[in-house]
């Protein structure tokens, strides 16, 4: 037990905010346990880690990554989940070519970004008035919650990073209209979350905001602390616009151009299955990856929430409801969101608001327990929390009927933890029950993994970047790969199977290797349809034929206008492609120990890929590369009659280009290669193309106005505190008052919202 009398207020908080950071570590070290590769595995190991790598080494060389020419399929990186505009996220890519272990690295970079998620809730219930035992309580049951714990912890690191800073950005915004903090934290938080490049985050940290600033009109019966908020809140999203401006002004080429709001059930979570966050068998029934009941606890959150209900003193809490309108907003929200529609444009499967549920949740019943929490000896209450852990087996048998056995086990358990902890709470009082709470979550964390069956959509690589690279060929140049991922047998997905031999979503960046396949969410409508190219870079069996057929108004075969070095086919799906002759200016290469899994095709004069800068084509003119990088290409052109030059780069809206410092119009060949027409009369002209994302003077100029606004806000901010007047906005931390063991059970009541 920590005693509370042995630390003055702030270093009793600090000290269960020490508690908090070192319960994740414990969670993590009981998930390894169960799986050592939970945290790489789906997204993580085809998209994120690879990615971290290559962007590390552009980053090394002096070279911004925005765009990267030779990866037709993800390189354009202003769009993609890259964080590039996000200075950890930019450290991330930094150290990442460093370590070797790749599995070793994202997995403390989510245990990095886990313990300030567990912080956020701790800070946000700090902000709204519990107890700092029970604050490190939600704190860690948050990262241990069934969706977070299996989704954004294990596969998608971008949403685990998002959702951590939007949390802080969340503690600091009640911190602020409070009068407890400055609008400097409030921007920075809500700035990282907007800027880590995923769409989530940032919509989720919108409706907090809204539900923020709702409730503390409630709560403060006044308008113009929110309103301070609010302009806080315009200002980060005015310096974060950039990051998604190009993606909103470029998705006409894309996949995404299209996304309207419609509704479907995948991924849609009824209201009901909120009656499984409490029992660690729940498996929810709703249609998925799995079929319509999942095999994985999605919707579990913590073993005590919903049983905690009964100890709570509801009439006491009914007097100082409106000091936590906001999360009670919040959390009406986002169980709304989780209910569908599937499809709100850009953002599908509602099911990804599962976390935002839990945190709500979390908060709304951890504060209450800690500020409204009886544990006196009561029938009535007893009757309540047998009745709720009742509600919790019928809702979760019924979902998975042949769970019986396990939701009788996970019940009986729930009731014992429960009365232990009730009895805690009564003889030893908080500091020792959040303890005994605590130290329960990691077992339960650990049978949750170890039952979970492995995802299907995971790509078992290895994790060692050098063992891939001493397995790998060595590829030079430029190579497109003709291969699908289903036809890769589970037995073969090893290094010594297929993973020596292909590359699927990001895997070749792991090697350094200039691979125009690649993993990504948003896809070049055109470029995709011209080779049947999906999502992680596989292709369908008419990609071989399509790719050495000529493009009708240049005549060029498409590996000849991307300039491509090598094709690899995968012998799986062109299993007599060796027996008949390689195309012409082609011929059959030899890589010994990789026949099993490939075929592969090389230009008979060498690479072109490096030869002429990125010039493809040319008709009626001549072009000359004098230099060229990733966003510009300067060359040296005459057409006596007028002609066109076309060159290998995929053809993203933000092309511009001048022909002796004079504008000329930039078109698309096949919706897909950006091409500039010759005016007739040219001789040795300098023809520049430059490439900048679209909006990006846009983009500076609201990010100058939002810190400019900022400035203001915090003058403002500031101004009466220098004077010495505080203007009575500020109103005072919670009392931190010694109790007695029976009554330190929660019945205290916080002083700064009473």
């Amino acid at each position: 037990m920590i005693a509370r009398t042995a630390f003055a207020p702030r270093a009793y908080r600090n000290l269960w905010g020490v508690v908090t950071g070192l319960g994740v570590v414990a969670g993590y070290v009981a998930v390894l346990a169960a799986n050592s590769r939970h945290f790489y595995t789906d997204d993580t190991e085809a998209q994120y880690g690879p990615l971290w790598v290559a962007l590390g080494h552009r980053l090394r060389e002096g070279r911004f990554p925005a765009l990267v020419p030779w990866e037709w399929m993800s390189g354009n990186y202003t769009m993609e989940e890259a964080g590039i505009y996000n200075p950890p996220q930019l450290l991330v890519d930094l150290i990442a070519p460093s370590v070797d272990n790749l599995a070793a690295y994202v997995t403390v970079v989510k245990l990095v970004y886990s313990i300030l998620a567990a912080l956020g809730v701790f800070r946000i219930c700090l902000a709204y008035g519990a107890r700092a035992p029970w604050a490190a309580v939600a704190g860690v049951a948050f990262p241990l919650s069934g969706w977070f714990l299996f989704f954004d912890e294990a596969s998608w690191a971008t949403s685990l990073a998002g959702t951590a800073w939007m949390l802080h950005a969340w503690a600091a915004s009640v911190r602020y209209t409070r009068g407890r903090g400055g609008p400097i934290p409030v921007f920075v938080y809500l700035y990282l979350a907007i800027s880590v490049q995923y769409v989530f985050p940032a919509v989720e940290s919108g409706l907090m905001i809204a539900a923020v600033i709702a409730g503390e009109v409630v709560h403060q019966r006044r308008w113009q602390p929110s309103m301070r908020l609010a302009a806080t809140a315009i200002c980060a999203l005015l310096a974060g616009l950039m990051t998604y401006l190009p993606s909103v002004l470029s998705s006409p080429v894309t996949w995404r151009g299209n996304e309207r709001i419609h509704n479907d059930s995948f991924l849609d979570v009824p209201w009901s299955e909120s009656l499984n966050a409490s029992l660690p068998s729940t498996v929810p029934a709703f249609n998925g990856w799995w079929g319509y009941v999942q095999p994985l606890p999605m919707v579990y959150i913590a073993w005590f929430l919903i049983p905690a209900l009964a100890f709570i003193d509801w009439r006491a809490a009914a007097k100082s409801a409106r000091t936590l309108s906001g999360p009670a907003f919040f959390a009406l929200a986002v169980l709304l969101w989780t209910a569908g529609p599937g499809y709100i444009g850009p953002l599908r499967w509602p099911a990804r608001v599962l976390p935002m549920v839990a945190v709500a949740l979390l908060i709304l019943a951890c504060v209450l327990l800690s500020r409204h929490g009886d544990f006196t000896f009561s029938r009535r209450r007893y009757t309540v929390a047998a009745a709720l852990l009742g509600l919790l087996f019928i809702r979760s048998f019924s979902a998975a009927p042949h769970l019986l056995v396990w939701h009788v086990l996970a019940s009986a358990v729930v009731a014992g933890l429960g009365a232990a902890a009730v009895w805690l709470a009564r003889r030893y009082g908080t500091a020792t029950v959040c303890a005994f709470v605590l130290a329960t979550m990691f077992p339960i964390a650990y049978a949750q993994v170890y039952g979970a069956p492995q995802t299907p959509m995971s790509y078992n690589f290895p994790e060692r970047r050098s063992e891939m690279t001493g397995a790998f060929p060595d590829f030079g140049g430029v190579t497109l790969q003709l291969a699908d991922r289903a036809l890769v047998q589970p037995r073969e997905m090893n290094i010594q199977g297929a993973w020596g031999s292909l590359a699927f979503g990001n895997y070749a960046k792991n090697m350094e290797l200039r691979y125009v396949n690649a993993y990504t969410p948003i896809g070049h409508a055109a470029f995709s349809a011209l080779l049947c190219m999906g999502w992680d870079g596989s292709t369908c069996p008419d990609a071989y034929r399509r790719a050495f057929s000529p493009e009708p108004s240049t005549g060029q075969a498409l590996v000849d206008l991307m300039k491509v070095d090598r094709v690899v086919l995968q012998r799986a799906q062109y299993p007599d492609a060796r027996g008949h002759s390689a195309p012409a200016g082609w011929h059959w290469a030899d890589y010994h120990g990789h026949e099993n899994y490939i075929w592969v095709l090389e230009r008979d004069g060498g690479p072109v890929s490096q030869r002429d800068g990125l010039i493809a084509a040319t008709e009626n003119a001549t072009a000359t590369s004098e230099s060229r990088d990733s966003v510009t290409s300067r060359l040296r052109v005459s057409a006596t009659d007028g002609g066109s030059v076309v060159l290998a780069r995929l053809a993203w809206p933000g092309y511009r280009a001048t022909l002796d410092g004079q504008p000329v119009d930039v078109k698309a060949v096949a919706g897909t290669f950006v091409a500039v027409d010759i005016p007739a009369g040219t001789h040795d002209g300098e023809l520049v193309i430059t490439w900048r994302p679209p909006g990006w003077k846009i983009g500076i100029a609201t990010a100058l106005l939002g810190l400019t606004g900022l400035g203001i806000l915090q003058w403002a901010y500031r101004r009466p505190r220098r004077s010495g007047n505080n203007l009575g906005t500020a109103t005072p931390e919670p009392a931190m008052v010694e109790q007695k063991p029976l009554v330190d059970a929660m019945l205290v009541t916080d002083s700064l919202d009473s």
